[in-house]
């Protein structure tokens, strides 16, 4: 796709959000369903998921990590939002590599030690790029890739969660 393809897409929408903010506001859903043992399978919309505990915390692999599913909802946002954003600056990127990579401390999600977070202490976003962009123009592109990440804004951001348990209707 190029830089005028992509502004044709996108004007019709931003002058309708710019008109009419309400309609900007989208709610994104998932769905799961808990399965044998200590497993939720997810619907992606492509695929049905099967998540279950890392082998870290008892798992024996043959499931998907939920918190490796995070780290590849970063990367793969992350990486088309790298790709729109070089496209409406009219950079060429060649091909690349994204990876994110997040360091966990099992002792709090097992409830060994108190005081260990649970969740992710750190995560690291790296791009590899095959790309002629000069030094000015990769610090840009990063910066707005940073800026309109929804999963990356997201994480760095936390938004309000709200969490309710009640039997099944």
């Amino acid at each position: 796709m190029d830089r005028e393809h992509l502004r044709a897409l996108q004007e019709p929408l931003k002058e309708r959000y710019q008109s009419d903010p309400g309609a900007a506001l989208v709610t994104l859903s998932a769905q799961g369903s808990l399965g044998d043992g200590i497993s939720c399978s997810v619907q992606t919309g492509r695929a049905l998921v099967e998540a279950g505990l890392h082998s870290a915390t008892g798992g024996d692999g043959s499931l998907l990590c939920s918190g490796d599913m995070l780290l590849e909802a970063l990367v793969a946002c992350a990486g088309v939002t790298l790709q729109a954003v070089a496209t409406s600056l009219g950079l060429a990127v060649r091909s690349g590599r994204v990876r994110a990579e997040g360091d966990l401390d099992f002792r709090g999600t097992l409830g060994v030690d108190r005081e260990a977070p649970v969740g992710f202490r750190a995560i690291r976003l790296t791009f590899e790029l095959e790309t002629d962009a000069d030094e000015a123009e990769l610090e840009t592109l990063q910066r707005l890739t940073e800026r309109y990440c929804v999963v990356y804004q997201t994480l760095s951001r936390g938004p309000s969660l709200s969490v309710s348990c009640g039997p099944r209707r």
